[in-house]
């Protein structure tokens, strides 16, 4: 969740200015960065320190102990947050409320997130969609496809904003009239490619175009496969769309391997190179998928229930499927039992329709009933 105002929607703002003085000290990394807070707790009480106390830390080194202590990353951060207040950009602060949920706890994630747009609760169910950048007209179909389908299941879609299959996700979820968040490998000043800035700029009416790295930074190679932990971070799981061995979407298949996230794969021809890293990864065991509901049932619980722009409560992204009177009766039920009379007396439909209703929700094991005319949720 985040506001308008940049300099407001992450806390007391000595604290957002001392995280992103932080963030602006060259060669302090997000593992640094986790490192340094661990030690001393906050990044205002990290700047508080001599360069001897800072060298005790695992990693810091005397030379970055001195950039640290420099007053210089003080006044570079008072300017960028006066920029970032004039191009209505947010920045999303590590630990605080407005930061995304589904990054909080991701070991290497970026203490500030540079936003343009917005990140709404909704969005941790969410999925990413990568894949070449030379893509085929079969994977730019299939990545509008599943985006599509996703997004108007409730899904947002998570991609990088480059050329082919991420761009392709990101159209499909817009056409669909949904959510989709672009992480950049550049600043948020700087949209790239620069053949995209339209698109960037449709999707922060329906989503965010957000950046770990401050607002004019240019295009690195080296920062592609960094950005793509975000991706994989924000995401339930990550689905490779199309994808030759040596991709770049293969390191956030990587990534989400790592961080605890769902793979999925969608296969191409057998004798298309443009697929071989896809079918490298079916063959080593990720899930195969052909549509939105292989996606779906893929994910399984979530570890903690979402709410949806509708405010419902979401335990298994395949609730997801469920029509609105079946959402609205399951999100009566809970998972501690509840006698079934608390159900109907909630409701305001007709007693025969919620009835039916549960009877639809029992046999698709969304709920079960327990002795006593009792009903649970299944989780």
């Amino acid at each position: 969740m985040s506001t308008n105002e940049p300099d407001s929607s992450s806390g007391d703002p000595d604290d957002l200015l001392a995280a992103l003085t932080l963030t602006l000290v060259p060669g302090v990394g997000p593992r640094l960065q986790a490192a340094l807070l661990e030690h001393f707790g906050s990044p205002r009480t990290v700047l508080q320190q001599s360069a001897e106390a800072l060298v005790a830390v695992d990693g810091i080194g005397r030379q970055t102990a001195e950039r640290i202590t420099s007053p210089i990353h003080d006044a570079a951060a008072k300017e960028m947050l006066r920029r970032c207040t004039d191009m209505n950009v947010q920045l999303l602060r590590k630990h605080h409320n407005t930061y995304p949920s589904s990054l909080q706890n991701v070991d290497d994630s970026p203490l500030i997130l540079f936003c343009r747009g917005t990140v709404k609760p909704e969005d941790d169910l969410a999925v990413g969609i990568v894949g070449s950048r030379r893509c085929t007209a079969y994977g730019r179909k299939q990545a509008e496809r599943l985006a599509g389908s996703l997004a108007r299941a409730g899904f947002t879609i998570i991609s990088g904003l480059a050329r082919g299959i991420d761009a392709a996700a990101h159209r499909g979820a817009l056409a669909a009239g949904g959510r989709t968040i672009a992480v950049l490998a550049t600043g948020v000043k700087n949209i790239y490619p620069p053949e995209h800035a339209d698109l960037a700029v449709e999707i922060t009416h329906s989503g965010a175009v957000v950046s770990e790295f401050p607002l004019d930074t240019k295009p690195r190679p080296g920062l592609f496969p960094q950005r793509n932990r975000i991706i994989s971070g924000l995401s339930l799981g990550v689905i490779v769309v199309e994808a030759n061995r040596n991709s770049g979407a293969l390191y956030t298949a990587r990534h989400a391997m790592e961080q605890g996230r769902e793979v999925f794969a969608v296969p191409g021809q057998v004798d298309n190179i443009a697929s071989t890293g896809c079918h490298d990864l079916i063959r080593d065991g990720v899930t195969l998928i052909r549509n939105a509901d292989d996606v779906i049932e893929g994910l399984g619980p979530l570890a903690q229930p979402a709410r949806t722009a509708a405010e419902e409560t979401v335990h298994h992204p395949r609730e997801l499927t469920l029509n609105p009177q079946e959402k609205q009766i399951l999100n009566l039920i809970s998972t501690s039992p509840a006698h079934i009379d608390e159900i109907l007396q909630a409701s305001d439909l007709e007693l025969s329709r919620v009835l039916s209703t549960i009877t639809i929700l029992e046999m698709k094991r969304f709920v079960r009933r327990l002795p006593g005319n009792m009903l649970v949720r299944n989780v």
